[in-house]
């Protein structure tokens, strides 16, 4: 791949890569760069990790030899619209945002193409809320209007958030346009199935990444469905600064731990990224929580998290593999780890049988019946793809044998060729009775058959003359003329061959799509619930309680970080607060444990609120709204450090 001009320059700086140049234009030098295409992945990778957008262009025409291949964009890939494992994270998700702000009202929309994640919300606009929602939603990229009325609020945005901004044509907001465009998403006629038909600035904000996205895609979004109407009254209020001190998903210091890092152990990748958005979203709705909360204990109760958790190690990232094969940026590989994880389909139901045939818990019951039954899939895959395909379509060799005749012909022909050969020699022979007949191959003439000058007069009627040599005559025959077209064409025919049959493959598994993604979603969900219960017997948690009335009682309460991080055994507190008792001042010396104290309230009750086994003996915890901290600048309790507060 090269780069010319200004992004030439660019390039060279971000990726250390030579500045060269070829060509002139107005007398100048142009400047240009490139990288291997081999190697693409890794520069792309770093260049978006600095909020760039790259614009791919490919050879898009057939080479004909008449003058330059047609090219045009085949890709653009950016911050928020990132699908491929070698440019996210495995617990990083890419979450595209677009704010559709007007008078007093804001719309609000995010897209995880790499998940199928689509939400709306809308609300009454005030900055610091939408602070406290973006800090939820985690943004990788932003999409506003490019008439946006309100400076501040860009200014704001860059200040707070360190992500990309994308300025978008008006058009793409257009409230009369967002009916039509959603609806032709869905293939529905009305959107009063999805809750959003009175919000018409969430519709305009949700339009403007579809179009956003099928514009960088290059593609229909085939496995975007559905869309989910969102609160921010469904969840606890978290605002960034709170978010950063509780060390919530990173930690305050480079060699600190935060709480997602020392409870993930998820056994899948989507497990870990569902953990992750868990963690950042505490729910206030307590019937959710206590389903949870159930599936939790019924695991724990049989220790039936142990085989669970064994199946769930041997599934991929099929999220993201759906997210690819939706796109048709799948490659051979996808297609293997999509196979394994419906073999292990029947293993996993195995290991929620007790809980299912008990009825012990409604949510596994729930989620073991979105499993489905891929048995017929599995197979289709087995017979389709080889055990260990290359990495790449067009190293050719994906496509199993058996599979399709057409293709076995081909590959029979390129790697038997000889054989056929000295076959055909033989039936010729045996077919003719001239003894001496000869089957040869030259660069120039082709495939031919060979009789001397006597045996010539014996020529068989279908032998077209070739060639006169000296003392020889040479021959074709319709059959061998037909081996020779596909010899010669075989290798590059096979490869067009199993681009086709995998084309075919994509678009039998896009008819599948939305019964994947529920499979996809249902391990996720039971990956979370199996690594809550595997947390809470290593780490002796236990089962909180949740009541109508305003209060928090907390019996021997530790700081799950502190704890798992000490060499010394860890005092555990009580918490005591409720209509009465409605404020607490904490005193002691320096290093006492006055902030650990304060943080252990504040995650044994986030802990809770995400449905999970709290650390302390036992905890009831009434009704939530927010969470708020002012900690020091420099604390980082998980090695002891604490300033005064």
């Amino acid at each position: 791949y090269e780069l010319f001009f200004e992004d030439a320059h660019k390039a060279a700086k971000i990726l250390g890569i030579t500045l060269t140049h070829r060509g002139k234009a107005n007398g100048q030098p142009i400047p240009m760069a490139g990288v291997p295409y081999h190697a693409a992945e890794g520069y792309l990778a770093r260049l978006v990790k600095k909020g760039e957008t790259v614009v791919i262009c490919e050879q898009i025409g057939e080479v004909t030899g008449k003058g330059p291949v047609e090219r045009g964009v085949v890709r653009i890939i950016t911050p928020g619209t990132l699908t491929d494992d070698a440019m996210l994270g495995a617990h990083q998700s890419s979450n595209l945002v677009a704010l559709c702000i007007q008078q007093s009202q804001i719309g609000i929309a995010l897209l995880d193409l790499s998940a199928g994640l689509f939400k709306v919300q809308q609300q009454d606009y005030d900055l610091n809320q939408l602070m406290i929602e973006l800090a939820r939603l985690m943004p990788s990229e932003i999409l506003l209007d490019e008439n946006i009325a309100d400076p501040t609020l860009t200014e704001q945005l860059k200040q707070q958030l360190d992500i990309s901004l994308t300025k978008r044509p008006n058009v793409d907001f257009n409230l009369n346009n967002a009916q039509k465009t959603l609806c032709d998403q869905f293939a529905v006629s009305t959107l009063s199935g999805f809750g959003i038909d009175h919000l018409p600035l969430a519709k305009a904000a949700a339009a403007a990444l579809i179009h956003y996205a099928k514009e960088t895609q290059k593609t229909a979004l085939p496995h975007i469905r559905t869309i989910q109407l969102e609160q921010s009254s469904d969840f606890i209020a978290l605002d960034p600064v709170t978010r950063r001190n509780l060390e919530l998903i990173e930690p305050l210091f480079e060699h600190g731990t935060s709480l997602f890092q020392l409870i993930n152990d998820c056994q899948t990748a989507m497990g870990g990224r569902l953990l992750s958005r868990t963690l950042m979203q505490p729910l206030r709705d307590t019937a959710l929580l206590d389903e949870r909360l159930d599936a939790i204990q019924a695991l724990l109760q049989g220790f039936h998290e142990v085989p669970v958790r064994l199946v769930l190690k041997e599934i991929s990232d099929i999220e993201r593999v759906l997210s690819r094969i939706a796109l048709g940026s799948a490659r051979p590989r996808d297609l293997v780890q999509l196979r394994q994880a419906c073999a292990q389909i029947p293993f996993l139901r195995h290991a929620l049988q007790p809980i299912v045939s008990q009825q012990q818990s409604k949510l596994l019951v729930q989620l073991n019946e979105e499993l489905g039954d891929f048995h017929d899939l599995h197979q289709r895959l087995m017979s389709a793809i080889v055990e260990n395909p290359p990495v790449l379509l067009r190293d050719g060799n994906v496509i199993a044998e058996g599979f399709d005749s057409e293709l076995d012909e081909l590959r029979q022909i390129r790697d038997h060729a000889s054989q056929f050969l000295i076959d055909l020699e033989i039936k010729e022979r045996e077919q003719s009775g001239i003894p001496g007949l000869k089957i040869g191959y030259n660069r120039v003439s082709g495939y031919y058959i060979e009789l001397t000058r006597a045996q010539a007069e014996q020529a068989p009627e279908h032998y077209i003359r070739r060639q006169t040599l000296k003392n020889a005559e040479r021959y074709i025959t319709p059959e061998l003329k037909a081996f020779e077209d596909k010899v010669l064409s075989s290798e590059s025919r096979a490869l067009a061959r199993e681009k086709m049959l995998f084309e075919m493959l994509l678009d039998e598994l896009r008819q599948d799509i939305g019964s994947l993604q529920m499979m996809s979603s249902a391990i996720a969900q039971i990956d979370l619930i199996a690594n809550f219960a595997h947390q809470a017997r290593l780490r002796n948690w236990s089962r909180p309680k949740f009541s109508p009335e305003i209060g928090v009682s907390i019996t021997a309460g530790r700081h799950p970080v502190v704890e798992a991080l000490s060499k010394s055994a860890f005092t555990p507190n009580d918490t005591r607060l409720d209509f009465s008792h409605r404020m607490a001042i904490i005193t002691g010396p320096n290093m006492g444990g006055k902030s650990t104290f304060m943080r252990q309230t504040a995650l044994i009750v986030l802990l809770a609120y995400c449905g999970a086994y709290v650390p302390a003996q036992a905890a009831t915890l009434g009704p939530v709204d927010r969470v708020f901290t002012r900690i020091g600048s420099a604390d980082d309790l998980s090695t002891g450090k604490s300033t005064f507060m």
